[in-house]
């Protein structure tokens, strides 16, 4: 087991560093055919919200479930750059003063405060929209067939049905907490949606059937509540310098969690039955799967 979480964080540092690769590749200043200019202090904004480490969880997930079922990985590389766009874009707009009202982010100021509110805002919606140029692109080697299902189920998993209404409901929340079932849906929504989308997006890159696109759709959203989960106990247990940003804050609003509902020991052990359930679905397809199961696994016992 030791070995295998050797050579799995191995790979996930090899994926994070190839995905900030061609992240700051594609964020220089040097403008794209059909584009005008790229005004400096947009695209440094847009580098400071992007270009600032972290795991790049989602683009990996999105490479080993293509890598699962056979998808080309140059294209897969591409699709996972594109899903860290908007969720760079999630977090800047996300820690603005109008929503979560955050200082630090990953243990750098955020960009509002490096550098405005307004540059912020237009260095989220530059994020998001280049999302989808990414995936649309020529340099993205796909059927256009595949790009349009990509393109749909990203637009279905970051919009008012996905994340987005997942934020709106996050803080119509701070006004009035939600049941059980509320805080569910809008975990699965604010959170969980990328995280299914990057699983799925795999089986939509390999041009799989049906069956394989479901199953790794629930593998998603399995440990989409698990992440979840995780942020909220670490929300609790641990401290800015270990999570990069500040902690309690959800207690701090009022904000309803289900570790506030139930109790930490509740959700620990809640975490590990999604995180078997997790592992359980992948596991018809064997050895081939084994870094996923393992990326459930992480998921639910990080620490930032």
């Amino acid at each position: 087991m030791t070995d295998t979480k050797t050579a799995f964080e191995r790979r996930l540092r090899q994926s994070a560093a190839e995905t900030e690769a061609l992240l700051s590749s594609l964020l220089s200043d040097s403008r794209l055919s059909d584009e005008i200019a790229r005004p400096a202090h947009l695209m440094a904004a847009m580098r400071h919200g992007s270009l600032n480490g972290g795991k790049r969880l989602r683009p990996f997930l999105v490479r080993e479930s293509a890598a699962l079922l056979g998808g080309p990985p140059g294209a897969a590389l591409r699709i996972g750059v594109a899903l860290e766009c908007l969720h760079c874009y999630s977090l800047i707009h996300d820690d603005l003063p109008a929503m979560d009202d955050d200082d630090l982010r990953r243990g750098r100021p955020t960009v509002h405060k490096a550098f405005d509110e307004a540059t912020a805002i237009l260095a989220g919606d530059s994020l998001l929209t280049y999302a989808f140029d990414i995936i649309a692109a020529p340099e993205t080697e796909l059927a256009d067939r595949l790009k349009t299902e990509l393109v749909l189920a990203l637009a279905r998993a970051a919009g008012p049905g996905g994340m987005a209404g997942g934020q709106a409901l996050d803080l119509a929340a701070e006004k009035n907490p939600p049941d059980e079932a509320g805080i569910v849906t809008l975990q699965a929504m604010k959170t969980g949606a990328l995280l299914r989308f990057a699983c799925e997006a795999g089986a939509i890159i390999a041009g799989s059937d049906p069956g394989h696109r479901d199953r790794l759709q629930a593998f998603g959203r399995k440990i989409g509540l698990a992440y979840q989960l995780a942020d909220d106990l670490l929300d609790l247990t641990s401290d800015a310098g270990t999570l990069g940003k500040a902690t309690g804050k959800d207690a701090a609003r009022g904000k309803g969690t289900l570790v506030a509902l139930h109790g930490m020991a509740w959700a620990e052990e809640r975490l590990d039955t999604l995180t078997e359930e997790a592992v359980e679905l992948l596991a018809p397809y064997g050895e081939k799967a084994l870094t996923l199961q393992e990326t459930a696994r992480f998921i639910a016992s990080r620490d930032n």
